[in-house]
């Protein structure tokens, strides 16, 4: 019902982009058996290792734009808690990977739209070739990071008529693309990417191909790299990748960089909507409250929207 009337008011056409990310609720207490230790996203950095106690929530967002506000908002309406191992084996059940608890949550999603376009951005921590393959089957586009080391392949070549054994799955090994990077004929394209991360406009240098992202073991996706550098050297360069390999690289660039309203809204929920202050313990207790805290920011976003329309009327 939420997700309904969020579609109504803000994207009631065109592609859904959806935002999936997991956050830590800190908390302690020998009665929280689902929580776990983990790394604090927050407090961690490249060199810096953080690590929290608390339970692992992953959310899944409504990535769209506020008229009112003049910028991408990302709109919590389902969330589900990763329990850690510990609270698994103490019950007797299978441990989950947060890949596969995010395949679910999107699965979903897509069960509640069926009929329309979706475009889903993720971290690098889910960027697995299971999920991926999964989503690709579901005809939900995803765009999350790719390893500069990572093995891409062309296309495998049409199988001749009469030829004995399995079929190929991958053609010709292609350049890593840190290899890319540093290759001096690689022809780059700059480009102005608005909304950088909160910041406004961006000048980057991109080069974007198609190939076939393959390891052993794993399925066959079919992908769109872009690779970006910064020309003022504020970043380190970094590499994209789209299962839609027909998307524009500067769009794929333009959604990526909203997935960072996912963290804004972590950090609102905690401020004003109670986040990490509640005290209950019991494990149904604990399952219900933070996701209706998170759905509240959607909820307390849709009567502010219909208060402005009401306002625009009287004037």
């Amino acid at each position: 019902m939420l997700l309904g009337l969020l579609l109504d008011a803000f994207v009631p056409t065109g592609p859904v982009l959806l935002g999936l990310d997991d956050t830590i609720e800190r908390r302690r207490g020998k009665r929280i058996s689902a929580k776990g230790i983990y790394r604090d996203p927050v407090r961690s950095s490249h060199g810096h290792f953080v690590k929290a106690s608390g339970l692992r929530w992953l959310s899944l967002m409504l990535l769209v734009p506020i008229p009112w506000v003049g910028r991408v908002w990302a709109l919590p309406f389902l969330t589900a808690l990763a329990p850690s191992e510990r609270y698994c084996r103490k019950r007797g059940r299978s441990h989950k990977k947060l890949t596969d608890w995010g395949r679910q949550l999107v699965l979903q999603a897509r069960r509640w739209m069926p009929e329309r376009q979706l475009v889903l951005v993720t971290d690098s921590g889910f960027s697995a070739l299971e999920l991926l393959a999964a989503l690709l089957r579901q005809e939900v586009t995803c765009i999350t990071r790719l390893r500069l080391d990572a093995a891409l392949y062309r296309p495998a070549p049409p199988r001749q008529p009469g030829t004995i054994g399995r079929p190929r799955t991958k053609g010709e090994r292609l350049p890593t693309l840190a290899e890319v990077l540093t290759d001096k004929t690689t022809r780059w394209q700059r480009l102005t990417v608005p909304g950088w991360y909160g910041e406004g406009e961006r000048i980057v240098e991109i080069c974007s191909d198609t190939a076939v992202w393959r390891h052993a073991g794993m399925p066959v996706v079919p992908i769109r790299w872009v690779l970006l550098r910064d020309p003022g050297q504020r970043f380190d360069p970094q590499a994209l990748l789209c299962t839609n390999a027909a998307e524009e690289p500067l769009q794929i660039v333009r959604w990526f960089v909203q997935r960072w309203q996912l963290e804004v809204t972590f950090r609102e929920v905690r401020d004003h909507l109670g986040v990490e202050t509640q005290r209950q313990w019991s494990d149904k207790a604990i399952a219900r409250t933070t996701p209706c805290l998170l759905d509240l920011f959607s909820v307390v976003t849709l009567m502010a929207a219909r208060l402005t329309s009401r306002a625009q009327l009287r004037v």
